[in-house]
């Protein structure tokens, strides 16, 4: 077999792996990542042998080929981050970045330091590399694992920002601290060159790509394609220019980059995201199963009871510690912050550069090379196998996945329902089987299924099992009285809430028995309240764009057995208690009115002081 046909083979087997493995992973509602490195394990030298770095031509054209495909896979995570994400927790996820990646870095220098007795610039090198969790393990788990959004946006800004932290300041130690050079003023210098380069580059490649998509015309007929095309492009030659000024600074740039032209209202945007997901597939495959097999069994048993010691303090110690300090407060519960300190897993970057930084060291020291390539993979692979693999049923053993509020319908009726939910912070997905509907609703912000919502399969692929309301909003009664009969016979939803077009087909719903909204009615009361509760109608309207009205089950143990007057001293200002209810009915909240389990608060106030005050009553 030639040479190019034994490439060719290499390819079409790890493309073919890497598909399978998401489609495994898909079935299963496991991250894609777990199924990517056990593949790359079984198809490398420690198990079938048909991959190894020779297929590549060596090791430094294995570690061009990773560094392109991680630049995309980089760029693809930080296009998807959005402003109006991050503002939900900025504080949190900028404390991750910061006082996170501190703690990180000096507690695994001390523990490498301590447990594998290695030199200090060995440790830091090491320590340095294992910040970096990154959007190449962080995505494929939040894309099974549906937390809120604060949670989700943290872990992905501290992925994006740790992977350049991460690559950059690894670098920085390389060269000043294990190949010769000393100095804090040192490291700092390369560290700030390399991340100031990254920025530079970054900021002027989405200002051209950004400029030139919105003004010059691109030819109509493929103008989608052409949209596509310019962004891939921009994004590999982003990371090739930077890098090529100095190394490891193209991470930075296609980060800069991703995150200012993600946020820069492109045209196309839509099938710009849908394009570059899909490519992010087929390159984190090949990336994952061809560093997968750099893997030897042999440089992870040399490390002994020091390396497993290792592992211990990064997962259980460390990486609490962390999230714990960089996320107090209240936007986050204990559940959520046990959660993240659980699901941590390094990714790419740590293993392409320790790699390379391997190959560097081994004429010199093989003994460093060794315990290089071996503390990081170690910690890799078993932060991806029991962190990702179980990433959803920690989330479920924990209770942090909110469930979802599913809309069939995405038309005007169905998009002004969106906005009122969200603006709550309540997780919401829409289907709609029109193609230009779930264009212009994507385009207004919203989360769209395209599909028939009376399909089982689609209802299914959307949580509808575990959706807390399916509300059918479509303009069509038949339409939603199918959905409302799926939502309730065969996925047992907790509530189905049915817009009815026709007066007359209100008692098919109620003979279902979903709560049914007449259109009809609903306007005759709207317009009633405006004649005869023109204030109330109108403090409701104004408490609609300011402020929020939630009823919530009291879950949290400390507030069970206390009165309306307790509770209301651990309640931040802007906010009161409503309503009472319970099994027996509803009671006006008097001071001396005593919680038992089980019971539902309303809330009425300010939208900030709500939202805090059922994070106080609704978790224990």
């Amino acid at each position: 077999m030639s040479a190019g046909s034994g490439l060719l083979l290499l390819v079409v087997t790890i493309l073919g792996l890497g598909v399978f493995a998401q489609l495994l992973a898909d079935r299963l509602q496991i991250p894609s990542v777990l199924f990517l490195i056990l593949a790359g394990i079984a198809v490398g030298p420690e198990g079938l042998g048909v991959v190894d770095v020779s297929a590549f031509g060596g090791h430094e054209t294995l570690s061009a080929i990773v560094g392109l495909s991680v630049a995309i896979i980089v760029f693809e995570g930080a296009f998807h981050l959005k402003l109006t994400k991050l503002r939900q927790s900025p504080t949190e996820a900028l404390r991750l970045v910061t006082v996170g990646a501190a703690i990180t870095l000096f507690g695994t220098v001390l523990v490498v330091r301590f447990a594998l007795g290695t030199t200090w610039g060995l440790a830091f090198l090491i320590g340095a590399l294992l910040i970096a969790t990154g959007p190449t393990v962080i995505t494929p788990i939040l894309d099974v694992v549906p937390v809120r959004d604060q949670v989700g946006a943290a872990l992905e800004t501290e992925g994006i920002v740790n992977d350049v932290t991460a690559a950059i300041l690894a670098v920085a130690v390389f060269e000043v601290v294990v190949i010769g050079e000393t100095g804090v003023g040192a490291l700092l210098e390369s560290f700030v060159i390399r991340l100031g380069v990254g920025i530079l580059v970054g900021i002027i490649a989405a200002i051209f790509v950004a400029y030139g998509l919105k003004h010059v015309d691109i030819a109509a007929t493929n103008a989608v394609r052409n949209a596509r095309l310019i962004v891939l492009i921009t994004a590999i030659a982003t990371y090739g220019v930077a890098d090529g000024i100095i190394s490891e600074a193209g991470i930075a740039a296609v980060a800069t980059a991703g995150v200012l032209l993600g946020n820069a209202d492109l045209p196309y945007e839509s099938e710009i995201e849908a394009f570059k997901g899909d490519i992010t597939l087929i390159v984190l495959s090949f990336v994952f199963i061809s560093l997968a097999t750099l893997l030897s069994i042999d440089s992870l048993l040399a490390l002994g009871v020091g390396g497993l010691l290792v592992v211990v303090f990064v997962t259980v110690i460390i990486r609490p510690l962390a999230v714990i300090l960089s996320t107090h407060g209240h936007r986050f519960s204990t559940r959520e912050q046990l959660f993240m300190s659980a699901v941590g897993p390094r990714g790419i970057i740590p293993a392409s550069v320790a790699t390379l930084f391997a190959l560097e060291l081994q004429s010199e020291n093989q003994t460093a090379a060794a315990v290089l390539v071996g503390t990081v993979f170690l910690v890799i692979l078993t932060t991806v196998v029991f962190q990702g693999g179980f990433a959803r049923h920690i989330a479920q053993l924990l209770s942090v996945l909110p469930k979802r509020i599913v809309i069939v319908g995405g038309g005007r009726v169905g998009q002004s329902l969106a906005e009122r939910l969200e603006q709550r912070q309540e997780n919401v997905i829409m289907v709609e089987a029109d193609q230009e509907t779930v264009e212009a609703a994507r385009n207004a912000g919203f989360t769209v299924y395209h599909g028939d919502g009376t399909d089982t399969n689609v209802l299914q692929s959307v949580g509808g099992d575990t959706a807390r309301v399916v509300a059918a909003a479509t303009g069509d009664d038949d339409t939603n009285l199918l959905v409302s009969q799926l939502a309730d016979s065969k996925f047992n939803t907790e509530r189905v809430i049915a817009r009815v077009n026709r007066p007359g087909n209100a008692p098919a719903f109620e003979e279902l028995g979903v709560e049914s909204i007449p259109v009809d009615a609903a306007i005759a009361q709207s317009i009633d309240n405006e004649i005869e509760r023109p204030a109330l109608s109108a403090w409701m309207t104004e408490l609609g764009r300011t402020g929020d009205v939630q009823e919530i089950e009291v879950t949290a143990e400390q507030f069970v057995g206390r009165t309306i007057a307790e509770i209301d001293e651990y309640l931040p200002e802007g906010v009161l208690i409503a309503l009472v209810s319970r099994a027996d009915g509803s009671l006006v909240p008097e001071h001396d009115v005593t919680i038992q389990a089980g019971d539902h608060l309303t809330f009425v106030g300010r939208r900030e002081a709500v939202d805090e005050a059922i994070e106080l009553c609704h978790y224990s």
